[in-house]
């Protein structure tokens, strides 16, 4: 059995279009007929560039090989032009492809994923999502409106959900971290009061924020909110700074949680070293793959800190993040768009269930999933901008930063 074949969908998600701009999926089939499929999340290069990236990485560490072999293809990978450092798009497109081949092996076995990584722990896995407008209601006013949100909470959380995530914090630039607002410190503080007051005990408030600030900046937001208890406190400082997340953690009483752009066992390690975060948030398709991830989780482990995979991608990550989750002890939660999300269900024809704030995991061979190929090809990207990008404009001091969250804006509130 040797890998002999690549088909990339490059895949645009219909509005309101949760989970990213485009999602990339990769096809690996063997010489004995059997295919099997991955996800390449969130590259810092265009589609075609990244599509170039995925084939040279296939052709160059892969073809030909065993699909048993992740180890052998990930340390070429890895060690690919005298490198053995994270690269983060050359790891974004192994990891998709790596993906693949664990699909293939385990229907190669007839036995799922998680079964070949130690077996299932997890029979449910907890699942939380971002608080999401209503389908028809998308407007921009709603990632700014404490009020709504707080309408959404108790949404979802009438669902099932026992966790829900909300980012309300101000802008992502591409000027690193910067000191918080006035206004968005008081912003995020009555965000966290009315959804608390929305759900009171029955979930666990997840307070997300994307790099934006600087060391002093951030535990000045993080003490802010402190009073409403949140569970986790998400990359609140630039990726880049891996060091500086033990002084956030230090000077706060939330845990900081960390990892949707974080690289390979190297980065991570540094992370648990420095006591820099007691919740990692690895994305698959990004982080070096599910055997790489299962190290991860390994090292976690051993600091008591645990793994809430990251999701704001399509369904074939998520259905890797729930075969990890289902063979791992200190899996805290798995991110879900929604309780599924309508596209990415229908994309794997319904193969992944869920319900009472939990997903099931899925028994049938491989990731579990059943990927539908034609409406994948049905819904192209056919642009050339990034799957997600941050503003060049400063933080506005003078007055509230908009936040867009993803939605569609056409006017901006005063």
């Amino acid at each position: 059995m040797r890998l002999k074949d690549l088909e990339i969908f490059v895949v645009a998600p219909p509005p309101p279009g949760w989970g990213g701009r485009y999602w990339i999926f990769v096809k690996l089939t063997t010489d004995d007929g059997i295919s099997g499929y991955g996800e390449c999340y969130a590259s810092s290069v265009g589609p075609d560039a990244m599509r170039a990236v995925i084939e040279d990485v296939f052709a160059r560490h892969m073809l030909g090989e065993s699909p048993e072999n992740v180890e052998l293809m990930f340390r070429r990978a890895y060690s690919s032009g005298f490198t053995q450092r994270p690269d983060l798009t050359v790891m974004g497109a192994f990891s998709g492809l790596e993906m693949a081949c664990w699909d293939i092996v385990g229907k190669a076995r007839n036995r799922p994923v998680h079964a070949l990584l130690g077996g299932k722990i997890n029979e449910r896995l907890r699942s939380y999502t971002y608080l999401y407008p209503e389908r028809g209601k998308e407007t921009g006013q709603f990632w700014v409106d404490p009020d709504l949100t707080a309408e959404a909470a108790a949404r979802f959380v009438g669902m099932g959900f026992t966790a829900v995530k909300f980012d309300p914090a101000g802008p992502y630039t591409i000027r690193g971290g910067h000191d918080p607002s006035a206004s968005d410190i008081s912003r995020s503080v009555a965000f966290c009061r009315a959804i608390r007051e929305a759900v009171g005990d029955r979930a666990d408030l997840l307070f997300g924020t994307h790099g934006q600030f600087n060391v002093a900046g951030a535990i000045r937001l993080g003490q802010a909110i402190e009073p409403f208890g949140p569970l986790w406190y998400e990359e609140p400082i630039p990726p880049d700074n891996l060091l500086d997340l033990a002084a956030v953690q230090n000077g706060v009483r939330i845990p900081v949680a960390t990892g949707e752009r974080l690289c390979t066992k190297a980065e991570f390690a540094t992370v648990l070293r420095t006591g820099g975060a007691r919740i990692l948030q690895p994305a698959l398709g990004r982080a070096g793959g599910i055997w790489e991830t299962r190290k991860i989780a390994a090292l976690a482990e051993c600091f008591t800190a645990q793994i809430a995979p990251h999701l704001y991608a399509g369904p074939v990550e998520w259905a890797a993040n729930i075969q990890l989750g289902a063979s791992i002890p200190n899996l805290l939660m798995v991110e879900t768009i929604e309780t599924g999300g309508e596209f990415h269900l229908r994309l794997i024809r319904n193969s992944i269930h869920w319900e009472d704030g939990h997903v099931i995991v899925p028994d049938a061979p491989g990731l579990g999933i059943d990927f539908d190929e034609d409406l994948a090809r049905a819904h192209p990207y056919t642009g050339n901008r990034l799957h997600l990008e941050m503003q060049e404009a400063p933080c506005d001091y003078s007055r509230p930063n908009w936040f867009e969250g993803g939605a569609p804006v056409t006017e901006r509130p005063e």
